[in-house]
């Protein structure tokens, strides 16, 4: 168990240390998951809104800006580490900017898009409530934000199912990892009323399977703004 504090402290600091192991990761294609169903979800996710600009906040090393500038759209990625963002901008395909979530929520990204995605990139508690705070202001009118994380059901496993901060693992990621960040869990509804406190209602829920297992292999939110 983490203390708040900390455990968002610790989740920077994790993943500094280890952009280099996670390009890798992402770029050899190593996570069975990804490779076989969440990255192709959020693509198709994302292009069924048409969108002709997005912003990818936590963008890592920039996979998904890359997919979806091949289809023509321009994308916008943003993530707190540095090294992770000279890896993208090294392998080109979209633009790039270093960013944490804090700059974010007070308001230091000055673009709009069609489209916002956090593609399993909402790891903490109040990071996570600060950076969906400011996602309405970031959208052009009758723009959404796609969240896809792990599905509370499956990421539940034997612990009880209630919010709370769980231990990280790098489990299926390959070598060269170091120590693995906390998270903070949440429920389907942990999420919803988080989503609904920061301006946001859910207009559609996907879960992607996984071939192999019949089972959730990601949850995908389409949020939009809500009115009042």
């Amino acid at each position: 168990m983490h203390d708040r504090p900390h455990a968002e402290d610790t989740i920077l600091e994790v993943w500094h240390g280890n952009a280099a192991p996670w390009t890798d990761a992402v770029r050899e294609r190593r996570i069975e998951s990804r490779r076989l169903v969440t990255d192709r979800a959020i693509v198709d996710a994302v292009l069924s809104r048409r969108p002709r600009s997005a912003i990818d906040l936590g963008c890592g090393e920039g996979w998904l800006a890359r997919a979806l500038a091949e289809h023509g759209v321009d994308v916008l990625g943003v993530d707190a580490v540095p090294a992770l963002i000279d890896a993208a901008r090294a392998q080109g395909g979209g633009r790039f900017e270093a960013m944490s979530y804090a700059q974010i929520a007070a308001g230091e990204l000055h673009v709009k898009a069609d489209v916002a995605i956090c593609n399993f990139s909402l790891l903490g508690k109040e990071s996570t409530e600060a950076v969906l705070a400011a996602v309405p202001r970031l959208l052009e009118p009758g723009g959404a934000l796609l969240v896809q994380t792990l599905h509370p059901v499956v990421a539940c496993g034997e612990l009880p199912y209630r919010d709370g901060w769980r231990e990280g693992s790098w489990a299926g990621c390959g070598e060269g990892f170091g120590q693995a960040a906390p998270w903070y869990f949440r429920t389907l509804g942990g999420w919803v009323d988080t989503f609904l406190a920061c301006g946001l209602r859910v207009a559609r829920i996907e879960e992607p399977l996984h071939p192999h297992s019949g089972r959730p292999a990601s949850i995908i939110f389409a949020l939009e703004a809500a009115t009042s």
